[in-house]
């Protein structure tokens, strides 16, 4: 946590010299998704599969009678055990964080969400060069933590999926 500046009554200028992130696991690994681009947090029930969509959306979900577009994390990630959905969930309980981009709604699927971590910018680190490349790619750079590493997602990276080319 960033503590407030003695020339700061307001505490205001702690908050700008720190990053916000809506904490999840994927696989054992944690995860930060920028607060700013989280829009909730949810349990996704039912899942209607696309035919032919690209490997990571695993279908559609009807949330609030809003069509969103869910993407499995795991398999974003191109996480080892990819081809299973998250562990430890119910057979039609999935946890979901909600996030918009370009007036489009999409859901990551994600093992599980976590606290909010408010940390100082001065931790932030570029991407480690040994980092896998499938997530490199997705991520904008890392923290590291008392005892793990938290790695900052990149949200626009992870929603740009290449569509298959229509014949």
């Amino acid at each position: 946590m960033t503590e407030p500046r003695e020339d700061s009554p307001s505490g205001l200028a702690a908050f700008e010299d720190s990053l916000d992130y809506v904490t999840v696991t994927v696989g054992g690994q944690l995860l930060g998704l920028p607060i700013g681009r989280v829009q909730d947090v949810f349990i996704a029930t039912r899942i209607t599969p696309v035919p032919l969509a690209p490997y990571e959306i695993v279908g559609l979900i009807n949330l609030r009678g809003r069509v969103v577009t869910a993407i499995c994390m795991r398999r974003r990630m191109r996480h080892a055990d990819s081809g299973a959905m998250p562990s430890g969930t119910k057979e039609h309980e999935l946890t979901a964080v909600g996030l918009d981009q370009g007036g489009e709604a999409f859901a990551l699927i994600v093992d599980a969400v976590g606290e909010v971590m408010r940390l100082s910018r001065a931790t932030f680190e570029p991407v480690p060069i040994h980092l896998d490349s499938a997530w490199a790619a997705i991520a904008k750079g890392v923290h590291r933590l008392d005892d793990r590493l938290l790695v900052v997602i990149d949200v626009d990276a992870v929603l740009n999926i290449e569509l298959p080319i229509a014949a």
